[in-house]
């Protein structure tokens, strides 16, 4: 990770060798180094690279590690951090955050707002049926996005198609474009917290994994420990989304790649998928922003490389979860 986060803060169209990056970053760490490389490159570094292969990494790794713990949750290996209907709420938040309002801060309060309360929906509906299995709050979630759905696409129909139409569009593919240290920051506690709590409990997915009557013979309470699971995997979704918009594919692909490195057990899945996701988000946003004169929005980017990847570890079942 350490040799992936170096080669995020050179690479890029103004050249910086990595010596020069560790120079920079010694500096300022406080470490006693004479800063004799132009000023420029402070700016370059610390204040425009910095913040965003930060944001990769967090983001990355939050949501493999979601999907990880969304995956073995609810025993399905197709499942991703969106299944319940977090990015489509937050989509409609955002749209409608740049609809209404200008301000940034505006915006991601309201697409993570939006996002919590579509996952609150779904939970909701899933508790209205008598049927307590996985598969009811799934479907719920299903139903809670087509929902926000339909409310994103009458945001888009109203929205100005010369002003806000094509910034509510290039944020739903998803960037890190505007990544600052202050938007970071707001972030960095949530998922912070939640992907330490998931870390905590891997060792119970693996009996949660088995079903809950195996879950209760083993002394873990299968329905606290799913709730604790979904907002956990809920607020590292909807903070996400908040900051960088819809970015596809990472927690579906990562965890699988990870279980093929490191095999099925969840004390070293999820480590493993914290890693590789935040390796493989700044790898994609590195890609973004230097295949092309213009920057690629890091969702189709992701499905790009996502979805190939995950057709040929089906066709050759390789998906690693037996």
């Amino acid at each position: 990770m350490a040799a992936v986060f170096c080669i995020g803060l050179a690479w890029g169209r103004y050249p910086v060798g990595l010596g020069e990056v560790l120079r920079i970053l010694g500096h300022a760490a406080g470490l006693p180094i004479h800063p004799d490389w132009p000023g420029v490159l402070d700016t370059v570094i610390m204040q425009v690279r910095l913040p965003r292969v930060l944001a990769a990494m967090l983001i990355g790794g939050g949501l493999s590690v979601a999907g990880a713990a969304f995956q073995g949750l609810f025993r399905n290996p197709l499942v991703s951090p969106y299944i319940l209907g977090v990015a489509s709420g937050a989509g409609f938040g955002a749209a409608l955050g740049i609809l209404l309002w200008n301000s940034p801060w505006l915006i991601q309060g309201s697409a993570f707002f939006f996002g919590m309360l579509a996952v609150t929906a779904a939970w909701g509906m899933s508790r209205l049926y008598r049927s307590s299995g996985p598969m009811i709050i799934i479907l719920a979630g299903v139903v809670v996005g087509a929902f926000f759905q339909s409310l994103l696409s009458l945001v888009k129909y109203v929205a100005d198609p010369d002003d806000k139409l094509p910034v509510i569009v290039y944020w739903l593919m998803g960037s890190l474009s505007s990544m600052t240290m202050d938007r970071l920051l707001t972030v960095l506690l949530p998922m912070g917290v939640c992907v330490l709590g998931l870390l905590l409990v891997r060792w119970q997915l693996n009996v949660l994994a088995m079903g809950d009557e195996e879950a209760r013979t083993l002394g873990v309470e299968a329905g606290r420990l799913r709730l604790g699971v979904i907002v956990s995997v809920t607020v590292v979704t909807a903070s996400a989304v908040s900051v960088s918009g819809i970015i596809g594919w990472v927690g579906l692909v990562v965890p699988h790649l990870a279980r093929m490195l490191v095999g099925p057990d969840y004390r070293r899945l999820i480590p493993a998928s914290l890693a590789l996701g935040a390796c493989y988000l700044v790898l994609i946003d590195g890609l973004a922003r230097n295949l092309t004169a213009t920057e690629i929005p890091l969702g189709i980017l992701t499905a790009s490389v996502g979805a190939p990847f995950f057709a040929v570890l089906l066709g050759r079942g390789r998906t690693g979860w037996a």
